[in-house]
């Protein structure tokens, strides 16, 4: 599903004002650093991986979720639903047409740090719009504390705070909690987050368990 005219000038226009872009890695891949790189999916998906930014390969590829952290994601995903190791590259990513793929925000940030919640609140009326719009689904993954927090940025206090209680949670990696977004007209539609750990070798504590936990959750979500 992608994206329309309008919303392609809506974040080309605010990717003008945004400082911290990594220019450098768009030119060496010969890309453009104002367009998104949102991979979507189809619309009737029935899961949302929702991640923190791209990465170096995201940029070279133009697709979210295909860099080293996006290739554990795919494999995980290749073997629970074909039974067998992902044979390479082009199947995981023929795989990922039928998920819908987010971030918080769709450009590489410099030196690979979160974006700030200036930027994040900034990008967020667009995207919060493509979940509540643009797919049909309800049940979202979100990889790192980053994607998971986003869905109280702009919200009511009330869910804020439930996101942070939540967080603290030692089983938060395998329950489960409900949300709602609403969009600029006023469009409300509620999701199920299911938090995961973000899939990044430095993040040494979970990072040996990421493909256990994602496969419980896509054994859950069955």
């Amino acid at each position: 599903m992608p994206l329309d005219t309008e919303q392609r000038q809506a974040f080309r226009g605010l990717a003008e004002k945004t400082a911290g872009i990594d220019e450098q890695a768009y030119r060496s891949f010969e890309r453009d650093p104002l367009e998104p790189i949102i991979g979507l999916g189809d619309a009737d998906a029935p899961i949302c991986f929702f991640g923190r930014d791209p990465g170096r390969e995201e940029v070279r590829h133009g697709e979210p979720f295909i860099g080293s952290g996006g290739q554990i994601v795919r494999r995980v995903l290749y073997r629970h639903v074909h039974g067998e190791e992902m044979p390479d590259f082009e199947a995981g990513r023929a795989l990922g047409k039928h998920y819908f793929w987010i971030n918080t925000v769709p450009y590489k940030p410099l030196g690979n740090k979160a974006w700030s919640m200036a930027v994040k609140r900034r990008f967020h009326p667009l995207m919060r719009q493509l979940l509540v719009d643009g797919w049909q689904g309800r049940h979202i993954v979100t990889l790192g504390r980053e994607a998971f927090l986003w869905f109280g940025i702009d919200q009511p206090r009330e869910q804020r705070q439930r996101l942070d209680a939540f967080w603290l949670r030692e089983d938060r990696f395998t329950a489960d909690i409900d949300v709602q977004l609403q969009d600029e007209q006023g469009h409300a539609r509620a999701f199920v987050l299911h938090p995961l750990p973000h899939p990044s070798p430095l993040n040494q504590t979970w990072f040996k368990r990421f493909p256990a936990l994602l496969e419980a959750r896509l054994r859950q979500l069955d």
